[in-house]
């Protein structure tokens, strides 16, 4: 197997709404890299909520971030182009910015520009490795809307979901619905809602349905599966599991759920695995499977679904999970470094992106003649 690279970091928080789970996930990998052998250097690199680049103690613990960067924290930019990447502006007679030396990075980004395909696409023109979905895969699978249209043009079974607009009609469906942000994470936002004219007056009401929101039917006999994939060296799925909700009252699995536990995900009441008919589970690896490769997952991914017990919806996928899924990787069982180590590989030895200018010989511009006269 070829070596770790050496110098590594974890890149965590973000402009999100989920920036506190992304700290969380954050601090865990930069923990256990500490343990990891084979690591010279480990760099903890916070993104603060108003999108500025710190450079931090990885060994801090989550409080010190409650109010923005920690005591300590070292001021740090990021640089695009051929000498890109994280580098740390110096003073002095002569100013100037000092690169910081990373082989790759881990990204713990929830939500917003951390996992839409922003931090990715500048991560690719700073020239720098990175774990997870690329930027296409993670626009993809941010995006409601187009990540159920590749689903359901595949085939997939899942639940009819559609644009909300304000001259919405959808006569021939009653309530209740979901309505979801169209950007954005696996639980802020979104809303049961008992018809149509409520969900439409939600999207001037809510600020997560400023970007567009999508809608889709709620049925109360349904409850929700996940399961994680890996995709190095090869495609591998985790356990099932069922999540639980905070009450049997609770119409959806809700943030709280999921994350207010001290640890993410990783602290979430749960079925593991999940105690589901034999068919109903092979069905839903199959469906994985296919949905990891249509969706182009990368690194870790979680892929949840809803299911009354005899069938199975892929609800969407989740290209960075909370506590990176590391808790359902239970059969065999994954610890937490060879996770990181995989993921370190990967970024390193499978590139995200490889821009090519192949086609691009001058032939086109040399027969172009003059732009003015196109103007005219």
């Amino acid at each position: 197997m070829p070596s770790l690279p050496s110098h590594v970091g974890v890149l965590f928080g973000g402009p999100s709404p989920e920036h506190d789970v992304s700290v969380l996930t954050g601090l865990q990998a930069a923990r256990a890299l500490s343990r990891v052998e084979g690591v010279t250097s480990s760099r903890a690199l916070y993104w603060s909520k108003n999108g500025a680049f710190f450079l931090v103690d990885p060994l801090l613990e989550a409080s010190a971030f409650a109010s923005g960067p920690p005591q300590g924290a070292e001021a740090l930019v990021l640089v695009v182009g051929p000498d890109g990447g994280f580098k740390i502006p110096r003073s002095g007679l002569r100013a100037r910015l000092e690169r910081i030396e990373l082989d790759a990075v881990v990204v713990c980004c929830h939500g917003g520009p951390g996992e839409d395909g922003s931090l990715q696409g500048a991560l690719d023109l700073a020239g720098i490795a990175y774990s997870g979905p690329s930027a296409a895969s993670a626009a993809l699978g941010m995006d409601k809307l187009a990540s159920y249209a590749a689903v359901a043009s595949a085939g997939l079974p899942a639940l009819e979901r559609r644009l909300l607009h304000p001259e919405m009609k959808l006569d021939a469906l009653a309530g209740p619905f979901i309505v979801k942000p169209r950007f954005g994470g696996s639980s802020i936002g979104i809303e049961v809602v008992a018809d149509l004219a409520t969900a439409r007056d939600r999207l001037g009401a809510s600020v997560h349905f400023r970007r567009g929101a999508v809608i889709e039917p709620y049925r109360a006999d349904l409850f929700d599966l996940q399961i994680a994939v890996r995709t190095y060296p090869a495609l591998e799925l985790s356990a099932i599991e069922r999540p639980l909700r905070s009450s049997a009252a609770a119409e959806i699995l809700g943030y709280g759920d999921k994350y207010v536990g001290g640890e993410g995900m990783a602290a979430a009441p749960r079925e593991l695995p999940a105690k589901i008919p034999a068919a109903l589970m092979s069905e839903l690896r199959a469906v994985a499977r296919e949905a990891a490769m249509l969706l182009g997952a990368r690194g870790v991914a979680r892929i949840d679904f809803l299911s009354d017990g005899e069938s199975i919806y892929l609800n969407e996928i989740n290209t960075i999970p909370g506590s990176l899924s590391r808790h359902l990787f239970v059969d065999p069982a994954v610890p937490f470094e060879a996770l990181l180590e995989a993921l370190f590989r990967e970024a390193i030895e499978r590139p995200s992106v490889q821009f090519s200018s192949a086609g691009a010989d001058g032939t086109v511009l040399r027969a172009a003649g003059s732009i003015a006269a196109k103007l005219a």
